[in-house]
């Protein structure tokens, strides 16, 4: 039976999608040839474009790491998770706290099929299919309120998700609205990715590129700059190191050392404070 006999109902698997390109990139199985193509494209002019995607599951890592244990969070949103990898949010946070609640959110219905069978003995978990363009339909989701307490500070993940809404679908708006449904001492973190533009022109060109081809591809995908990015923090308070290459993120001592070239300056990521 081939893998796309498998596919789970309602999976379209005659285009990519982005949660199934991600998962090709990270090695993983639950992705199909259109997916692959797709990824191959992009890794014609980025090569590295794996080892992006692992710096950005680094990334979550050492954020929720941080979210838990030096910032007290004890409940997350993780909008557009993507497919269960190794290293979910979850998995990493009950290290820590196994009391700690996880809604995973994604569009993709292929992301709520696996994510039903790997959740279906953790209590302190659950997964929705819902779409980042409408937060009151995860927001008000009544699975979603009953595991999140908005009263109380929540985690807000938007890990490589904003670079796939277009311009005209006002990205930081989208974002404002994360923000706003938080209390204070709520954290926020997301990666993008990024033009670097004159500093690093060569990756900017490079940039352009990969742009063109996820656009002709999956129909979304913007290298943002930087300024851009940092504005969907709003009125958060930015933590240290700031806005950065995402292996420069607290990187820590047993990290594996970041082989990234073409990539390095093209996916940023940081986290930042509601006050």
């Amino acid at each position: 039976m081939s893998s796309e006999e498998r596919a789970p109902v309602g999976v379209d698997t005659s285009r990519p999608s982005v949660a199934r390109v991600y998962d090709y990139m990270l090695g993983g199985k639950d992705n199909f040839a259109v997916d692959r193509q797709a990824g191959q494209m992009a890794l014609q002019i980025t090569p590295d474009g794996h080892l992006a995607a692992r710096a950005n599951r680094g990334f979550l890592r050492r954020a929720v790491r941080h979210l838990v244990a030096e910032a007290g969070i004890r409940q997350f949103l993780d909008i557009g998770s993507g497919l269960p990898t190794q290293g979910n949010v979850h998995e990493i946070a009950h290290q820590i706290d196994p009391q700690v609640r996880v809604v995973y959110v994604d569009s993709d219905p292929m992301v709520l099929a696996h994510g039903r069978v790997l959740l279906d003995s953790s209590p302190m978990t659950t997964v929705i299919q819902a779409d980042i363009r409408n937060p009151a339909e995860i927001l008000e989701n009544s699975e979603v309120r009953s595991m999140i307490d908005f009263a109380e500070p929540v985690g807000v993940l938007l890990l490589g998700i904003l670079h796939h809404l277009g311009d005209d679908e006002d990205p930081g708006a989208v974002a404002a609205v994360y923000r706003d449904a938080v209390p204070a001492g709520s954290l926020l973190a997301i990666s993008h990715f990024h033009n670097p533009g004159d500093r690093h022109p060569e990756a900017a060109k490079k940039a352009l590129v990969v742009e063109k081809i996820f656009n002709q591809t999956m129909g979304t995908g913007r290298w943002r700059h930087h300024d851009e990015i940092v504005g969907y923090f709003g009125d958060f308070e930015l933590l240290e190191p700031g806005l950065v290459p995402l292996p420069e993120w607290r990187a820590e001592p047993d990290d594996e050392p970041s082989a990234q070239t073409d990539t390095y300056h093209t996916f940023v990521g940081g986290v930042a404070r509601k006050l």
